[in-house]
């Protein structure tokens, strides 16, 4: 009878237990994006950023548990400090539960940091350093969209595949130019190819020219940038003055996005390769969700890039997360998520691994001429598809201490 009894309490407490840890605190899932909203990355994020979030939550509409959620907002202005200061006042006073975007991988690799081991978490959207699954990994944090592998292997891949065997780099000074100059380069001389030279420049440099003439100057077939935002706008608009591509060199943009190509406009940008995790005009799902998205606050018809994609499939996926645990603890929701194998209207194939890469397929786009755009923001050929196996680092080479 006393073992029964013990049994039974031995039972009760464990349930209690369990019932304990899964909930939500304060009774409101609050969802931080920390982003660039005034610089150079204002257009592929900043607000788009926060609207996509707002949808996701809209779309989630309480998980069918009446989960209220909250969505905030703050710029951290590409400083790590900054950054980090926001995401502790999140964490210690404000009850943000979860981080989302964080383009500059200088401050997602901070705040990586920051959130391992506590309930908090990162769901690194756009941030692209490939080192948050790597020696970086934690159990707090989810990356989805891109990251410097991706970037480097798949789009040095295609443009191998293509005949481009010679490179020259113009790299932005910071660990997001450094990681994508070293995968592709690692990638291009272990096919056959060779790295002819290298120029680097400091994040929201606006002359080019000097970097330019170098590329030109060192007859390299493929001149690669590895920056991002204004600074891969003002480099391809300088190139164009210059008349690189008409002189037979490909210039191809490793993290670009369809902001960036509106921005600098189809007669400039015509002719450029660039790798892209989503297009809004790929299949219905992307186009509808695409429509929504230019019709918000704010937005005034443009079109979503492939970060502000990544910020609400990412949120939402969380969301649903959050739902099924009944938890917003961080040790509960990553695991759930990881549990994740299926279609995302947006990113196609997804699977979210243990070292938390999600993987999905990748595509290289041609952008087109002025006089093959139909519509607005008809801007893209599809060149290549590079399947979710094939785009993303192998599990067993990132060297994450997750993975067993």
């Amino acid at each position: 009878m006393n073992r029964t009894k013990s049994l039974l309490g031995l039972a009760l407490s464990c349930l209690l237990c369990s019932t304990a840890n899964a909930e939500i605190s304060g009774n409101v899932v609050r969802v931080g994006v920390l982003n660039d909203i005034s610089g150079i990355f204002q257009d592929t994020n900043g607000m788009g950023s926060v609207e996509a979030a707002r949808m996701a939550a809209e779309d989630f509409a309480g998980g069918g548990k009446n989960v209220k959620v909250e969505i905030i907002y703050a710029d951290h202005q590409n400083k790590a400090d900054v950054g980090n200061a926001i995401a502790r006042r999140w964490l210690d006073n404000e009850g943000v539960d979860a981080i989302v975007d964080v383009p500059n991988s200088s401050v997602g690799l901070s705040i990586n940091t920051l959130l391992r081991d506590t309930k908090m978490t990162f769901l690194a959207s756009s941030t692209a350093s490939s080192d948050l699954t790597g020696k970086a990994c934690s159990p707090n944090t989810i990356q989805w969209v891109n990251d410097t592998w991706a970037t480097g292997n798949t789009t040095a891949a295609a443009m191998i595949g293509r005949g481009g065997k010679d490179w020259y780099f113009i790299t932005v000074d910071y660990a997001l130019g450094k990681g994508i100059e070293a995968e592709a380069t690692k990638y291009i001389e272990a096919h056959g190819g060779k790295v002819v030279g290298s120029s680097k420049h400091p994040l929201g440099t606006s002359d080019f020219a000097s970097f330019l003439l170098q590329a030109q100057g060192s007859k390299a077939g493929v001149i690669g940038l590895a920056n991002a935002g204004g600074d891969t706008i003002n480099t391809v608009k300088q190139a164009a003055e210059f008349g690189i591509q008409q002189s037979g060199q490909k210039l191809v943009a490793f993290l670009l996005f369809i902001n960036d190509v509106h921005g600098m406009g189809l007669k400039v940008a015509q002719g450029l390769q660039l790798m892209e995790a989503f297009y809004w005009d790929m299949n219905d799902d992307t186009r509808a969700f695409a429509k929504r998205f230019a019709a918000r606050p704010g937005m005034n018809g443009k079109m979503p890039s492939g970060n502000q994609a990544g910020v609400y499939a990412s949120t939402l996926a969380y969301l649903n997360a959050v739902a099924a645990t009944g938890s917003d603890d961080a040790k509960q929701v990553v695991p759930q998520m990881k549990k994740f194998s299926g279609k995302d209207k947006l990113f196609g194939d997804v699977t979210i691994r243990q070292d938390g890469r999600v993987v999905h397929p990748m595509y290289l786009f041609e952008v087109k001429k002025p006089a093959d755009s139909k519509y607005p923001y008809d801007y893209y050929t599809l060149v290549s598809t590079i399947p979710a196996d094939k785009a993303f680092r192998p599990l067993k080479d990132g060297e994450c201490s997750l993975v067993k």
